[in-house]
């Protein structure tokens, strides 16, 4: 097993896993994506996903599993000083990997979907990206303007659910009809009421921006419109909360 120790704040690589870290784009730039906490390290392998190096703490280094070292190319022994002011947490976690990142830049036709039109919360985008994953939808697709899917905040908000889907960011409307898929577009003013509608399976369902919601290009490729019941008189829905009801409605007709 490689191992090297760094103890230095000038050292290039640990200027790079600060970059990484804290630059929510960076990734795109480098070509690796940083992995902070065993949660999403375990989640990373469980999906057979090897990464590139494991970077450990030098007060957890003795006592980390044997096996979390191995699947690396490279082990990296930060001190925990060093490893503090590189981590993007309240709380530092005590190891990460550095997976190697490529963009998936092609659609899966046919491949149960969600677009996300400029939403733009990393805690949004992150939660949109569980549901997803948890209710059968196979690929996420961020029109530009959206947040930066491989982000930190993206990626803790996600907890592990980007390893289950494919990826694709910086869409235009006009590539959507590549999916062959109903878009469904939700409203809170016009639409069929989502638990009195059929709903098609396979879909694409589009979720958009924060305060403007779904942009009118994407809304001029929708199939469907659908409201989501909300008798206690909400003007509307957190997209997150949104979305995850959409994306359960359609799990359930699919079952059926």
């Amino acid at each position: 097993m490689n191992i090297t120790e760094i103890s230095s704040r000038d050292n290039a690589f640990v200027k790079e896993l600060r970059r990484l870290s804290r630059e929510s784009g960076m990734y795109r730039k480098l070509g690796y994506v940083w992995l902070e906490g065993d949660h999403l390290c375990r989640a990373a392998l469980t999906r057979g996903l090897q990464p590139k190096i494991a970077v450990f703490s030098k007060s957890f280094w003795p006592q980390a599993p044997v096996e979390w070292g191995q699947v690396a190319t490279k082990v990296v022994v930060l001190d925990d000083a060093l490893f503090a002011d590189i981590s993007g947490l309240e709380s530092p976690a005590r190891m990460g990997y550095i997976l190697p990142w490529a963009a998936d830049v092609e659609l899966l036709p046919g491949a149960a979907a969600v677009v996300l039109d400029r939403v733009q919360d990393a805690g949004n985008v992150g939660s949109i990206l569980r549901s997803a994953s948890a209710f059968g939808f196979q690929q996420v697709i961020a029109m530009k303007g959206t947040a930066a899917l491989w982000s930190q905040k993206v990626l803790r908000a996600g907890m592990g659910a980007h390893f289950a889907l494919h990826l694709v960011e910086g869409v235009e409307p006009e590539t959507l009809s590549a999916l062959n898929l109903p878009l469904l577009v939700t409203s809170s003013h016009r639409g069929d009421l989502i638990h009195e509608t059929s709903l098609p399976w396979p879909c694409a369902w589009a979720m958009g921006h924060e305060g403007q919601g779904v942009g009118e290009a994407v809304e001029a490729l929708a199939a469907q419109h659908v409201r989501i019941a909300q008798p206690g008189g909400e003007e509307s829905l957190n997209v997150g909360a949104a979305a995850a009801i959409c994306l359960h409605a359609s799990a359930l007709s699919a079952l059926k």
